[in-house]
């Protein structure tokens, strides 16, 4: 049995290069209530929804209260509970609410930060097969460095919700 709701049309959303933030012309892709999570043990439930996907080196947490991005490596985070506001794309980007079953698909380079946390909120996050995540902090050589690495990064195989046949591979072709 799927966890992932019937295919759910993702907001797509692109964030302007501030200087210190990459961010990157793929959209992030945000899948709200797109994992059921009802279960006893809803962590696990995404851990193996994005395994099975092909989504690995998975870690259970929260998301730093600090601007930063990952110039080698795309990211997806699933919220297994909790809520939190979430800054996406940067200091001038946009604050989105994270709430249980949502998934955001942050293509490499994309900057976040968390502004606000429940006391019991709990994120999953995954990467597509390829190099290691690295937390990148907005300074003028990390900048000059990912827009360097970023374009040279592969394009995942896999949406980490539908495998295959998911929105990532239309909305993120080259």
């Amino acid at each position: 049995m799927s966890l992932a709701r019937d295919q759910i049309k993702p907001l797509a959303l692109v964030f302007d290069d501030d200087g210190l933030i990459p961010n990157n012309p793929l959209p992030l892709l945000l899948y709200k209530h797109a994992v059921d999570i009802g279960g006893r043990d809803p962590e696990q439930a995404i851990e193996d929804l994005f395994e099975r996907n092909g989504w690995g080196d998975r870690w259970r947490n929260g998301i730093f209260d600090y601007q930063h991005y990952h110039a080698t490596v795309h990211e997806a985070l699933g919220v297994a509970c909790g809520r939190a506001m979430v800054l996406f794309g940067g200091e001038q980007g946009e604050a989105i609410e994270l709430t249980p079953g949502d998934v955001a698909v942050l293509p490499a380079g994309t900057g976040h930060k968390c502004l606000f946390a429940s006391h019991d909120f709990s994120v999953v996050g995954a990467y597509p097969p390829g190099p290691k995540m690295q937390v990148t902090r907005p300074t003028p050589d990390n900048y000059r460095k990912a827009l360097q690495t970023i374009p040279k990064l592969s394009l995942p195989e896999t949406d980490p919700i539908y495998g295959k046949n998911g929105p990532l591979l239309r909305l993120w072709a080259k």
